[in-house]
């Protein structure tokens, strides 16, 4: 290849990879916007956690079927739907790789407990799928100096960002919705790979 070729070629790259920051950027302050407008109550941890599960999936392989049957069973029977949210699921993170879906769709009869209950299992026992923590962490702290950017006015935010950089440095990635989201929204979904989630048909 020429001199002449190889400039070229190192512009193309440069500019290839200015607009794929642009587009992510974008789409993380879009992301952003879309999640604070619905839920108003929500946290950096909040935001931190849909970003991980879009790009980790569930947070734990499941081998005892019957103790997740079980435990869904519970929750069915002690949410009711005044409890929550009207949607029946919402994307992950930006990208929406995986979905929340809602408890409401299995208690107003859209779909049995048995298939979320299969998606659930088969998303969290993907081995494929299964990504490295180092790597979301690198994926988290771009993501973030994007949400630095926003000036975002959100309650302990610091402290927020002082936990996860916390966790990430322990090797883990999980963390639990912050009390006001959980106060606010009552959460009660479950993590569904998106092709598993498109043969739901919801």
């Amino acid at each position: 290849m020429s001199t002449l070729a190889k400039i070229a070629m190192s512009i193309i790259v440069t500019a290839a990879t200015a607009c794929c920051a642009m587009a992510q950027d974008q789409g993380v302050e879009q992301f952003v916007n879309r999640l604070l407008e619905q839920y108003p109550q929500a946290r950096l941890l909040d935001i931190y956690k849909s970003c991980f599960q879009d790009y980790m999936g569930a947070e734990h392989l499941v081998s005892d079927t019957a103790t997740v049957s079980a435990y869904l069973d519970r929750e069915l029977a002690e949410v009711t739907l005044d409890d929550l949210q009207p949607s029946y699921y919402e994307p992950c993170g930006i990208e929406g790789h995986y979905v929340r879906v809602s408890l409401r769709a299995v208690k107003e009869g859209i779909i049995s407990k048995e298939s979320l209950l299969d998606a659930f299992i088969g998303s969290a026992n993907d081995k494929n799928n299964r990504r490295d923590v180092e790597c979301w962490a690198t994926q988290w702290h771009q993501i973030l100096a994007r949400i630095d950017s926003m000036s975002l006015d959100l309650p302990r935010y610091e402290q927020d960002k002082e936990y996860i950089e916390q966790v990430l440095s322990q090797g883990n990635y999980a963390v639990s919705h912050s009390a006001a989201y959980r106060a606010a929204y009552t959460p009660h979904y479950r993590i569904v790979r998106r092709d598993l989630f498109e043969r739901l048909g919801l």
